[in-house]
């Protein structure tokens, strides 16, 4: 299995020093990458696991993130909700979609009742359609947390119906491998950065032809 944990943390070294440490302390667990974000603020490790090991390899790093990120002083370019700010799990090989979204339901009750965060369950693993996309999910961002949670449309799915106050929240989920392609452009134009997006984006762009249909 793959996990992809994307941490609100990409100024200190020293922090993802520690936390990969936590990570990597639990049996069978690897990390293949790691990808930092100064002005995102934001680090985004890919580490491979069996399922044996997962939850728990996932639960230490969550638990070391919490106790060294403080989301009321993080700025950052890149839209963000928590320290541990999305939890994907990924099958790979022996191991069915829904056995992952089995154990990001295992994982998400813990870290809601060991470390009290509140958890959304999005992708694969969403308990309602709206909560499938992490955008959705993510809306608000840390600073929106403690009104969206007073809605009951947005109840966590595990933890207590208020943000961790150092943490905020998670978004875990189990999902298809996803491709991230990143470039850097020597142009302060953000409407050719768009254009571009929307070319390369899942979700692309909306085309009509001559007559107007879409």
């Amino acid at each position: 299995m793959e996990w992809v944990p994307n941490f609100s943390e990409g100024q200190n070294p020293g922090v993802i020093q520690q936390i990969i440490e936590a990570i990597q302390f639990v049996p069978d667990t690897y990390v293949l990458h790691r990808d930092t974000g100064k002005a995102a603020h934001r680090t985004v490790i890919t580490l491979v696991s069996t399922p044996g090991s997962i939850v728990e390899a996932a639960f230490q790093g969550i638990a070391k993130a919490t106790e060294l990120i403080n989301m009321n002083n993080h700025k950052g370019a890149h839209p963000r909700f928590g320290a541990t700010d999305v939890c994907p799990l990924i099958p790979l090989q022996g191991v069915s979609m829904d056995e992952v979204v089995a154990l990001s339901h295992e994982l998400g009750e813990r870290v809601g009742r060991e470390l009290e965060i509140p958890i959304y369950l999005y992708e694969r693993s969403a308990s309602d359609e709206h909560r499938r996309n992490l955008a959705n999910v993510r809306k608000g961002e840390f600073e929106g947390l403690m009104e969206k949670l007073q809605h009951d449309h947005w109840l966590p799915d595990y933890g207590p119906r208020q943000p961790h106050a150092g943490a905020g929240a998670v978004a875990v989920g189990a999902r298809p491998i996803l491709v991230a392609f990143n470039m850097n452009l020597d142009t302060p134009n953000t409407r050719i950065a768009s254009e571009i997006a929307a070319g390369v984006r899942e979700s692309g762009r909306v085309i009509k032809d001559e007559h107007g249909k879409t």
